[in-house]
């Protein structure tokens, strides 16, 4: 025969209830990780989220069903963390993308800290690949857990919103400013918690207690219907009016969160320009292999840094500060995944050079190292999105090898740009100018009638009426730098000599003067003759600089101002040519006379700066800790939502206005205990009746006495005294105390943490006793009357007479 079902160890919730508690838990968290669209460029992250959510879901029913405590539920997800984490939020440190490894554990447990700091330090969208998964993972887990597990186990369902609430909060603050669906969001979550909170209290078992149903069954369900329309009618209209008034008053800022205030901890003026080196680049290694390319396309551009703000003596590369086109952020993958034209793989191999400046090509959707530094590369290297250009705090060295997945936009003719305006961008202004460049600038494109014949006037009037030398030996002379006496010596002389560096920088100052957003970049790409080979082995003599220009809606194109190398300047329009010494970098101009300025204040930028970068730093460790915090605040949640609980309703009973009550509430306390330390108590029974069965199940006979005292001292002919009060709570604590000592370590935290106290049948037995404890009091206040049961008449007697 098969043995009855243990039904003490489990809990029977009508089959609507677990359909009602978990759908509109699912509903809410779901509501919530939508949020994440924006950071994720997408719903990449979705199969993590949402099998994070799955799994609270599971573990919160069952937890539930079992009638488990809360020290198994927190195992339970701390397991389910790390089984699964593995599969859904780290699938490529898995074996086959399931089982987890040693790395996989490590990456959870260490994830649990460090995953919201590269969240928020890196610019979105960020990467599924790049281990961010774990924040939906994690979240969602977490609060499914917490939202179900507390609509399952309390009366009162507005508890279930804090957890779910809290998430909605959390992916907000680690989002992006602009909102995914925010209207949709708000109102599903409105709707979906108001109509939850209805549907709970209408079932609520009190408001079953007088059923019209069982008198008129069809006036019951004509109340239930209009019930019903009713509820739906307001929530028809409060979502109307929510989008009414989302759409009339949208917010004129975007909204701020923790990525605002967080800033990458990297800082690229620390790195001088690589242009101050171009001349370098030319005398020292024209003949030796710098790197080799594998893969690169034909005509392709290999770039080192983009620079986009002059300062008088350098182009500089910026570095996202006010004005800038854009900011360093950490490496990750799927850099570019909307880009458009022919994607390519780059093998680039680093031979004889060094620095800091990685060499790429075309818009680039990932950099992956390899070979024996690749993990110390990966972790020292940032990005620009709007530059292209890369750099790694550790330098490259010889044998450091990597792979670059890049797009290779198609080449765009000046027939399709003859009514392309020029983009709008956001770019460094420029200072120390010489001054000359304005007048020149706007002489030059005064003919021009389009944008694109801005461009080519000025990049013909410097590659046609230029000569090209980069003063090495057997050269004319031609000085290296780009300083600002360097540019006006190159446009004033009686020839303008030089090489691309100078002709680079002098096109895009005198494009920037009249308005035209330019840019300048340094890299290399292979000779004429060379073109079509599928390996390009680059050495100092290809080195070279041009211009790129930024067209609306087709980005940054390219421009060559410098002259052809074969154009020279001949024995009889220039000067002799002579064996120059080794090329230093020119001081900066000579002084000029001074001048009489008013009195100003000290400068304290520097200062401010100073000030800006501290208060930033903090601003970031405040703002991770905070999440931190928070995290650890939700998973400390119940334990701390519990020992509140428990300690109110003993403040409470100890509190209460009449002396009956807190003996009463002494012995509620007592019993409470006793559930917590598994009593079972029927619901309703006396205190002679209670105090039997927690003397047999947890050996505590004095209980008994305990009982019979309290009946006396609540129905007794007077109100007990406070000195009866205090020492029957002294009772009660030393008693209470005696259950934890004889029990182990576990046992008493697990009896601290139940919920069978707060949810079991010792509120309703104390329910019951209150209606008898209140017609005590009444006699006790009118101990002159006694009504008869017999005979329904009232008899009027001595107060000497014994009652």
């Amino acid at each position: 025969m098969t043995a009855p079902a243990d039904s003490s160890t489990t809990t029977t919730l009508p089959l609507r209830r677990w359909v009602l508690d978990l759908g509109v838990s699912a509903l809410l968290v779901a509501v919530s990780i939508v949020g994440f669209w924006p950071t994720f460029a997408g719903p990449s992250y979705l199969p993590a989220a949402v099998g994070g959510m799955i799994l609270g879901l599971a573990i919160a029913a069952v937890a539930a069903w079992r009638r488990w405590g809360i020290l198994i539920i927190a195992g339970m997800t701390i397991g389910a963390y790390f089984v699964f984490g593995g599969a859904l939020a780290l699938p490529h440190t898995a074996i086959a993308g399931v089982i987890p490894t040693l790395d996989t554990l490590q990456r959870l447990a260490l994830g649990t800290v460090t995953s919201w700091k590269q969240m928020l330090t890196t610019v979105a969208p960020v990467s599924a690949a790049d281990g961010h998964l774990l924040v939906p993972f994690l979240l969602s887990l977490v609060a499914a857990t917490l939202t179900a597990s507390l609509a399952l186990r309390l009366s009162q369902v507005a508890w279930a919103l804090l957890p779910a609430g809290l998430l909605l909060v959390l992916v907000i603050a680690l989002g992006t400013p602009e909102p995914a669906f925010p209207v949709v969001q708000g109102l599903v979550f409105a709707v979906m918690s108001v109509a939850w909170l209805a549907l709970r209290q209408l079932w609520a078992p009190h408001n079953a207690a007088i059923s019209v149903g069982e008198v008129d069954p069809s006036r019951a369900a004509h109340m239930r219907m209009r019930r019903v329309l009713a509820g739906v009618v307001v929530l028809v209209v409060a979502g109307g009016a929510g989008v009414a008034t989302s759409a009339l008053a949208a917010p004129a800022q975007p909204r701020h969160v923790f990525r605002d205030v967080i800033i990458p901890p990297f800082n690229v003026r620390d790195y001088p320009s690589p242009l101050q080196a171009f001349r370098k680049n030319v005398r020292d290694a024209a003949d030796e292999t710098l790197f080799t390319v594998r893969g690169l396309p034909e005509g392709t551009r290999i770039r080192i840094a983009v620079m986009d703000q002059y300062d008088g003596m350098v182009y500089n590369v910026t570095d996202g500060g006010p004005g800038s086109s854009s900011a360093f952020t950490p490496l990750r993958s799927d850099m570019a995944p909307d880009a458009e034209g022919t994607r390519a793989t780059m093998d680039v191999k680093i031979g004889e050079y060094a620095g800091v400046w990685v060499p790429d090509a075309g818009t680039v959707s990932e950099i992956a190292f390899t070979g024996a530094r690749a993990e110390e590369l990966r972790r020292s290297a940032y990005f620009n999105d709007a530059t292209g250009t890369a750099v790694v705090t550790t330098p490259l060295k010889q044998g450091d090898t990597y792979t670059v997945e890049t797009v290779i936009p198609g080449e765009i003719k000046d027939t399709q740009l003859a009514d392309v305006a020029f983009g709008k961008v956001s770019l460094p202004k420029q200072s120390n100018i010489p001054e000359d460049l304005t007048a020149l600038a706007a002489e030059t494109v005064s003919g021009a009638e389009s944008p694109i014949q801005q461009v080519r006037a000025l990049e013909s009037f410097l590659a046609e009426g230029g000569f090209f030398s980069h003063g090495l030996e057997g050269e004319v002379l031609s000085r290296a730098g780009h300083t600002a006496e360097r540019i006006s010596t190159l446009i004033g002389g009686d020839q303008m000599i030089g090489d691309d560096e100078q002709y680079a920088v002098a096109m895009a100052l005198l494009a920037r003067e009249v308005g035209i957003p330019a840019r300048v970049v340094m890299g290399y790409y292979p000779d004429e003759d060379a073109e079509g080979e599928t390996v390009f082995e680059a050495t100092g003599d290809n080195v070279h600089a041009w211009v790129e220009v930024n067209f609306d809606k087709l980005g940054w194109l390219t421009f060559n101002p410098t002259p052809p190398e074969d154009k020279v300047p001949n024995d009889q329009n220039t000067k002799p040519k002579v064996d120059p010494k080794p090329q230093v970098l020119q001081p900066p101009p000579p002084p000029q006379e001074p001048v009489d300025l008013p009195p100003t204040l000290p400068d304290d930028r520097k200062g401010e700066d100073e000030t800006l970068n501290i208060l930033g730093i903090i601003g970031a460790i405040l703002a991770v800790g905070g999440v931190s915090l928070a995290v650890i605040a939700l998973l400390a949640s119940p334990f701390i939502v519990i020992g509140a609980w428990k300690a109110a309703k003993r403040r409470s009973r100890r509190s209460a206005s009449r002396t009956a009550d807190r003996i009463s509430g002494g012995w509620d306390e007592l019993t409470d205990r006793a559930v917590d330390y598994g009593a079972r108590l029927a619901p309703g029974g006396t205190r002679a009746e209670e105090a039997e069965t927690v003397a047999a199940t947890l050996t505590l006979p004095q209980v008994t006495a305990l009982a019979e005292r309290a009946d006396s001292e609540v129905f007794g002919p007077s109100e007990p005294s406070t000195e009866d009060v205090e020492a029957f709570w002294a009772e009660v604590d030393g008693i209470v105390g005696g259950m934890g000592k004889d029990a182990g370590f576990w046992k008493r935290t697990k009896a601290r943490l139940s919920l069978r106290s707060l949810m079991g049948g010792t509120a309703i037995a104390g329910g019951l006793r209150s209606l008898g404890e209140a017609a005590a009091a009444r006699v006790r206040r009118e101990p002159g009357t006694i009504k008869s049961s017999s005979t329904d008449t009232t008899t009027t007697r001595s107060e000497s007479e014994t009652p």
